[in-house]
Order: structure tokens, then sequence, then C-alpha cells
């Protein structure tokens, strides 16, 4: 498949403001994943895949990493994201979530789970 797994050109351009105006928790875990510093990977941030951004995406190893905030919790929101992560999954890929206090408070923990993902 493509890079962008046919993503529209409005989500690239959506994707390319986003890059713009990332989280703390996304700079922080750039910052640790970033200049291929976990297992030679290579990420992505905020790559469109189909009609969805991924906050951060592995093409090497088809891993998409969501960085949640407490909006997550919210059930509407929460049903949303497990119907998203499913159709990730149906093209093959990983998504692994991990939240903003994992990202802020136990990021070598998160970096682990990173690893373990990617070598799955």
């Amino acid at each position: 498949m493509e890079m962008y797994y046919v993503a529209n050109p409005i989500l690239i351009k959506f994707a390319r403001e986003l890059r713009v105006n990332e989280t703390e928790a996304e700079k922080v875990l750039l910052e640790r994943i970033s200049k291929k510093q976990v297992n030679g990977l290579r990420f992505r941030r905020q790559h469109p895949v189909l009609y969805f951004i991924a906050d951060f995406f592995c093409p090497q190893v088809k891993l998409v990493i969501e960085v949640d905030g407490c909006v997550h919790n919210i059930p509407e929101q929460y049903e949303y994201d497990r119907n998203r992560d499913k159709e990730l999954t149906e093209l093959g890929l990983k998504v692994l979530r991990v939240t903003n206090g994992e990202v802020f408070n136990n990021i070598e923990e998160v970096i682990d789970k990173i690893v373990i993902m990617a070598n799955q």
C-alpha cells in the first residue's frame, strides 16, 4: 500500500497543521523515539493513515502509536477509538495506545512497550 494508506489530500494538509500544534506528551515521546533511537526505527509524526491521523507511525514495522489525553476516557471517544483501532488492525497495522500520564511518568515503560510491539 501507499505511504498514506490512501489518505485524502485534505487529511494530509490537516496532519501538517497538527505537527505544528503537538501536545506536550507528544513532544516528550518524540524526543525519545526520533532519530532512530528505538531499534533503528523511523517514526513519522501526525501521519495520515486511511482517514485517520496517527500521532506516530512507523512504516517499517507497521506500528501506530496513539498518545491519549483524558478526553479519551469519555465513553463516546473510547468507542470511537476502539472502532478506529479495529479498522487500522484490519489494514495489518499494530496499534499501541499510551496515556499522557504514562509518557510523563514512566517513559521507559512506554519505550519498552514500543520495542515489544515493533518486534511482534
